[in-house]
């Protein structure tokens, strides 16, 4: 069967696209603002086109296999499933502050060797002067004292994106301020209210990574130029249909960096696995401009820190997840709409 001959597909290939799109989706994961031609101020897709059958059934899967990790959560397979990563990745939690600190520098760096980027490939500038800050703030990540200066630095550069592209474009990378609060607080050896600072870089990481997904309904033809160079990354699905399921698989994997702690730890392996499989396809651009959200999911997927006290319940996650789904569905078209004047039906 040619599934690509289908706009629509029954749920048993609904569910191998979301299965096989989980487990191997370098296309999912590529930032398709690096690679493709794209308008940020563009007619997204309406979401009477978004919200259509295929939509719905992958939204079950995935409420399912959310609920699925959930379950085993405190039971003795779920326990011995964090007993195993605790041995495996210890050493990195010991270590995660030197590691972060360690891959953020050299992402700067790189940004100060090629110029003219501020902070993501996409987002140009003429100004000499950020390439230098750069350095300096990759230098001031030499050592915890300084580490201060440098996410001030980072705010800054934020700053200027969003002077420069706009509130909405940058929607798309609260992941920098988040890995600023990080930096910051680990610098001063505080935490945030009894929030941890690697907590609000995963918060961060979410946020970022169901903001994207939204895009994937909205804009899905911004990626079908990657598929006519690769055509392996759809596994032979309709184009229309794999963006789809991607956005539903980045968004319920994000939603789960913010859940209990072996559902995020599991999350964050699938997706440290999405992101460095795409390096393998699209080369060292990928693999420079995502390495600071890389380490961030390498950090909690070696957390072993327990649940916190006001941690969610598992029961809760299918009301949760469609609750967060239609939020960011929400602020995404209505927030469209009102900076570009743009239709959301």
């Amino acid at each position: 069967m040619n599934h690509r001959a289908h706009g629509r597909l029954p749920l048993a290939a609904a569910l191998a696209a979301f299965c096989s799109s989980a487990i191997y989706s370098p296309g999912a994961s590529a930032h398709v603002k690096w690679f493709c031609a794209f308008d940020v101020a563009g007619q997204p897709r309406g979401l009477e086109n978004v919200l259509c059958p295929d939509f719905e059934g992958l939204v079950g899967l995935a409420v399912l296999a959310l609920m699925t990790g959930c379950l085993l959560d405190g039971t003795t397979v779920g326990d011995a499933l964090v007993r195993a990563l605790d041995g495996v990745t210890g050493a990195v939690e010991a270590n995660a502050e030197t590691l972060i600190r360690a891959t953020v520098g050299f992402f700067f760096v790189a940004l100060w060797t090629t110029g003219g980027i501020i902070l993501t490939p996409e987002l140009k500038t003429q100004s000499q002067a950020i390439s230098w800050l750069q350095l300096a703030m990759a230098a001031g990540l030499l050592w915890r004292a300084t580490t201060l200066l440098s996410a001030a630095g980072i705010a800054l550069l934020f700053a200027i994106a969003v002077h420069d592209y706009g509130v909405f474009h940058l929607a798309d990378y609260p992941i920098f301020l988040g890995i600023a609060a990080y930096l910051a607080l680990t610098g001063l050896g505080r935490d945030l209210f009894g929030v941890r600072p690697l907590d609000l870089a995963r918060y961060a990481a979410a946020v970022t990574l169901m903001w994207a997904s939204i895009e994937k309904w909205a804009y899905p033809e911004w990626s079908f130029p990657l598929f006519i160079e690769y055509p392996q990354l759809t596994l032979g699905f309709d184009d229309e249909f794999f963006m789809r399921a991607a956005g539903v698989i980045e968004f319920t994997l994000a939603f789960a960096l913010i859940w209990t702690p072996l559902v995020r730890r599991m999350a964050a392996i699938v997706l440290a696995a999405m992101f460095v499989s795409a390096v393998f396809e699209f080369g060292k651009l990928d693999a420079i401009g995502h390495a600071p959200i890389v380490v961030i999911l390498l950090a909690i997927i070696a957390d072993s820190a327990p649940a916190a006290k006001w941690s969610p319940r598992p029961a809760l996650a299918p009301f949760a997840f469609c609750a967060a789904l239609a939020a960011f569905l929400a602020v995404y078209y209505v927030g469209h709409a009102m900076l570009f004047h743009t239709q959301i039906i």
